[in-house]
């Protein structure tokens, strides 16, 4: 692997654990009854995906036009990240659905 392709998959481990991280925060900021700031953490782990979602696009069609990389231990974590990031998004945002529903119906007890 040259350099350059060290730096994106680095890249996409990067964006996919900002976007974990954001989802986590989601989750506490919901607990905690901020649905505004959860939903926001929400988007920004959504923007975060979609960067690293970029370049592991840009990969695959590299590779589907004739110019694939090797498979290194590296490559395969950056798609670890970014298949963990996107599963913790959707288990926050169902997380804040759910502690909002909570919230509203009277049942958080602080």
């Amino acid at each position: 692997m040259d350099a350059s392709s060290e730096e994106t998959v680095f890249e996409m481990i990067l964006y996919g654990g900002n976007a974990r991280s954001c989802a986590m925060e989601a989750i506490r900021l919901a607990k905690k009854g901020d649905f505004v700031n959860a939903r926001e953490k929400l988007a920004q782990a959504g923007e975060e995906i979609t960067k690293a979602h970029r370049i592991q696009t840009t990969l695959i069609q590299r590779e589907a036009g004739g110019n694939s990389q090797p498979i290194t231990l590296l490559m395969v974590h950056a798609q670890d990240h970014l298949m963990n990031a996107i599963s913790i998004q959707d288990l926050a945002s169902e997380f804040v659905d759910l502690y909002e529903r909570i919230h509203i119906s009277g049942g958080v007890q602080r």
